[in-house]
């Protein structure tokens, strides 16, 4: 039998070329975004700003965060949707935990 809600974990790199506003405003939209969709499971995990092991778009930083959420399983497929076509998003990774 399928499982109603599943726990993930999702890894966002966002880039610091809008500065920490920026940021702070893409952290708050992907967190109200999970929150509507499932439950954050724990405090949203800020890894801050980081050295990347290559260039990304020119970019040498940038600012990690995780988020650990449960939701149903199509959620994810829409979330990494969401991040992919985001102004400011590097990389993002959406796992099962």
């Amino acid at each position: 039998m399928a499982k109603l809600n599943e726990t993930y974990e999702a890894m966002v790199v966002f880039s610091l070329k809008n500065g920490e506003e920026g940021v702070t405003a893409l952290n708050e939209k992907f967190k109200n975004l999970i929150e509507k969709n499932g439950t954050l499971t724990e405090e949203v995990n800020e890894w801050g700003k980081r050295k990347l092991a290559y260039p990304i778009n020119y970019e040498a930083d940038g600012y990690y965060v995780i988020y650990t959420f449960t939701s149903k399983p199509d959620f994810p497929a829409e979330l990494g949707r969401v991040m992919n076509i985001t102004d400011g998003v590097l990389r993002f990774l959406v796992t099962t935990k």
